[in-house]
């Protein structure tokens, strides 16, 4: 009650003054040296040896790892020392466009390092390192100096060397070409295969109270990172250039993405890190009030085979009206064969009425989404036409883009991503990203990039049986903290594990209950609903759990991680305006809590409960409804069975 007034306190003051602090440190800073504010993440640096260590509460994070880079015609860099030394302590607040939570506080101690070699040729190096009380940041700069006018980058030598017997959920990867869709296994450290591709964000647990997690930020024409574990560390390995010609092409003054440690002691408590967004540039777009998040039907790809009609589009369209959603997606085919030089990005085909359909959609206040070929895009921007492109999608009231299959990270891909949303933004279109690598804040920059898929999700239980229980509970501890991801929730064709099997139309493996609840525990501003209208109508009667959907946020004033053991449960509440909606899921086992409703703070709610039913033999596709009221006081019986779930929508009373 006391944390919780005081929060409110803190953001009242907040809203009235939104600041940004650069102090001075009382305390006499130590040349070699970060200290987060309250004192619980330090860094410390060899600059001769070019190594760096982490601790957290007293906690080796990180033992002493290496640091540098190598570049293209140069010998590598020799033992360096310290020229200057700048500190800075930053608290501020600041309101992101779209958000898990409306408000986000930015307060770290920044130590920035220039280092120059002993030796000729005296080539200079700056260390910029970042310590928030929940994290950890640092990035390369290179200044201007004879020599780096222009340079290549071949190699990133940055380490991460935890101490001994962690454990490790990463994805791993073939080829530097993935569209990022791979499962997050637990392994002990020594069981990672040695010069294999680990993706980020990989999660590594310290010890049962300590957990942390490596990823990247603000990466703008750079070549992306994975990490490959040599020996008793893991080493960043970039994504290469297309043309062979290294890693990274640039000029200097040029700084590197974030190299980051998200910080925690339970895996719950890292749902809540700002970290990534907080070390993103600011958004570019003065007037957002165009950018709308919102719940997206989704033509019947899912649920069967394409069908490009007139009368398929308007049935989902009807779906997304009755729902009161905003969007309804025309997925692919709809200009005809895609990824072809003769394909026109511009033009339905034949068997698409386009000015009728979009009469249709307005007509019913649902605006369309179109998917497009990366491909395709590709060729448009080279012939010089997409432009015109995008200025025909907004000409004829087109809300957004979902462009797929970029399958790639190296530095032109990833300028190619800026360059993308810039130009959707120019036009007033939003951008939706399949076929895509995990985020790094772009979307903090550029928030008509509402989401990205990275991420292997409900769309492959289609053709596998890989989007497991396991692998639902485990993604938000992964996947899910880089940000946004469109994973495309809501199978109502609900099955056990036992029973799965990949048919047509498409079963989930999870109880209905389970599939509610990922709508609050995977955060996308644009949610995509993957399953049919058929599905959640059922001969005119909506299907059980169904009306959770209506008026269900997807972008949010609060976030709280209450519960989770990564791969085995998760319970995440989040906070829209005064009501609360919470999901909880679990994977091959039940589970039973009595979770306190501390975080609802003061007054009364409704609770509109949909749970698992009680009897063990009940089809997965029925969920128990309840309503009852409740306040901060009581205790929420949480019982769900394995691939199961709860999802609820805390409605304050005396609004």
């Amino acid at each position: 009650m006391i944390r919780s007034m005081q929060f409110s306190r803190l953001r009242l003051f907040a809203s009235v003054f939104s600041f940004a602090l650069a102090l001075p440190c009382f305390a006499a800073p130590r040349a070699n040296a970060c200290v987060s504010p309250a004192g619980h993440v330090h860094v410390t640096l060899d600059f001769e040896t070019l190594q760096y260590q982490v601790t957290f509460d007293d906690a080796t994070i990180l033992e002493p790892s290496p640091l540098g880079l190598e570049f293209k015609d140069q010998a590598p860099l020799g033992p360096m020392r310290l020229v200057h030394h700048d500190s800075r302590r930053v608290d501020r607040f600041w309101h992101p466009v779209l958000g898990k939570a409306s408000q986000v506080r930015d307060h770290y101690q920044q130590e920035s390092f220039d280092l120059a070699e002993n030796s000729a040729p005296f080539r200079r190096l700056s260390l910029q390192v970042r310590c928030f009380d929940d994290s950890v940041a640092f990035r390369y700069q290179i200044p201007n100096q004879p020599g780096f006018e222009n340079f290549t980058i071949t190699r990133e030598k940055t380490g991460f060397r935890p101490p001994d017997g962690v454990a490790v959920w990463a994805s791993s990867y073939k080829t530097f070409r993935s569209a990022y869709e791979e499962e997050y296994p637990r392994r002990a450290f020594n069981e990672l295969p040695e010069g294999k591709l680990l993706g980020l964000p990989a999660l590594l647990q310290i010890s049962p109270t300590t957990f942390a997690a490596i990823t990247e930020a603000d990466l703008t024409d750079w070549a992306g990172m994975y990490l490959v574990r040599e020996g008793a560390t893991l080493t960043a390995s970039l994504s290469p250039r297309l043309d062979g010609d290294g890693l990274v092409r640039a000029s200097a003054p040029r700084n590197s993405p974030w190299r980051v440690i998200l910080l925690a002691h339970t895996p719950a408590a890292l749902l809540e890190s700002h970290t990534i967004e907080n070390l993103n540039p600011s958004s570019r777009i003065a007037d957002a009030s165009w950018i709308n998040p919102g719940i997206m039907a989704w033509d019947h790809w899912w649920s069967g085979e394409v069908e490009m009609t007139n009368a398929s589009n308007e049935r989902f369209i009807d779906f997304a009206s009755f729902m009161g959603f905003p969007y309804q997606l025309v997925d692919w085919q709809w200009y005809g064969p895609f990824n072809k030089p003769e394909a026109d990005i511009t033009k339905a085909a034949p068997q698409l009425d386009m000015p009728a359909l979009l009469h249709y959609a307005a007509e019913r206040n649902v605006r369309l989404w179109l998917w497009l070929h990366s491909g395709d895009v590709d060729r448009a921007r080279s012939a010089g036409t997409l432009d015109a492109a995008f200025a025909t999608y907004r000409r004829w009231g087109v809300a957004g883009v979902k462009i797929d299959f970029m399958n790639s990270d190296d530095q032109d891909r990833v300028r190619w991503y800026e360059e993308i949303v810039r130009l959707a933004a120019q036009h007033q279109l939003m951008v939706d990203f399949h076929g895509a690598y995990k985020p790094t804040g772009l979307e903090v920059t550029w928030p008509n990039l509402l989401t990205r898929e990275g991420v292997l999700g409900n769309e492959y239980n289609k053709f596998s049986t890989r989007d497991t229980p396991t692998h639902k509970a485990t993604l938000p501890f992964t996947r899910g903290l880089a940000g946004p991801m469109d994973y495309t929730p809501g199978g109502f064709l609900n099955t056990s594990p036992a029973k799965f099997r990949p048919t047509t139309p498409t079963q989930v493996m999870g109880s209905r209950a389970n599939e509610l609840a990922l709508f609050v525990l995977y955060w996308s501003p644009l949610t995509c609903v993957s399953d049919d209208p058929a599905h959640y109508v059922l001969g005119g009667k909506e299907a059980p759990g169904l009306s959770f959907l209506r008026g269900l946020p997807t972008v949010w004033d609060e976030t709280r991680g209450l519960d989770g053991e990564v791969g085995k449960h998760v319970i995440v509440a989040r906070r829209k305006d005064k009501d609360w909606w919470l999901g909880g899921i679990t994977a091959d086992d039940e589970y039973m809590l009595q979770l306190p409703l501390r975080f609802l703070g003061n007054g009364r709610y409704v609770a509109h409960v949909y749970q698992d039913p009680t009897a063990p033999d009940a089809p997965y596709t029925e969920v128990r409804e309840e309503t009852r009221t409740v306040t901060s006081a009581d205790l929420l019986s949480v019982k769900m069975r394995p691939a199961g779930g709860i999802a609820v929508h805390f409605e304050r009373i005396g609004r």
